[in-house]
């Protein structure tokens, strides 16, 4: 099937991506607006951690409490969930799949090469979003919040972050590239 002609799970057909240039320059309007509005740039790894966190503090607050780098975040009368970057992990959620709505995207698919397995490719897929997670916990923000919020403000461990992050992609490629092959 063509890129025209595949159907979404709400029957419309798929559109072409915006431009490569017009994108990145949205995105960078988008990212002037939050520092501009909110005095903070994007991110989205700090959310899940206070969503975490939050249900750890509803299920076991004792452990919340005894633990500094949760007690940070929660316990005692403080919400998790109160934070700027939660409404923004959200409205990325639900901008991004009302984008795919929009555009005919929104679908149930795989995509793989035709040598790899669905199985394993979720496998692949899990590794690689742990190693990711943990190394967003360990930079102290992900590549939204560092490469973006952080390189727009020419931080340096930002800009360190982003090499460390596509000389390493490049690195493992040659290893996982039968995969896609």
């Amino acid at each position: 099937m063509t890129t025209q002609t595949r159907k979404s799970i709400f029957n419309r057909p798929e559109k072409p991506y915006v431009h490569p240039y017009f994108g990145g320059t949205i995105l960078g309007i988008v990212l002037f607006l939050a520092f501009l509005i909110t005095g903070n740039g994007l991110g989205a790894s700090g959310a899940i951690s206070r969503i975490d966190v939050a249900i750890q503090d509803a299920i076991a607050p004792s452990h919340v409490d005894n633990t500094p780098y949760l007690l940070k975040m929660a316990g005692g009368d403080k919400n998790p969930l109160d934070d700027w970057i939660i409404p923004v992990f959200f409205g990325a959620l639900l901008g991004g799949f009302t984008s795919g709505m929009i555009n005919g995207r929104a679908k149930l698919e795989t995509n793989k090469g035709p040598n790899i397995s669905n199985r394993t490719r979720y496998l692949m897929a899990f590794i690689g979003g742990t190693i990711m997670v943990y190394g967003a916990r360990m930079a102290r923000g992900c590549t939204s919040g560092q490469a973006l919020s952080g390189g727009a403000t020419l931080a340096a461990g930002s800009w360190l972050l982003m090499f460390a992050i596509f000389g390493s992609a490049y690195a493992l490629a040659y290893f996982v590239r039968k995969l896609w092959n």
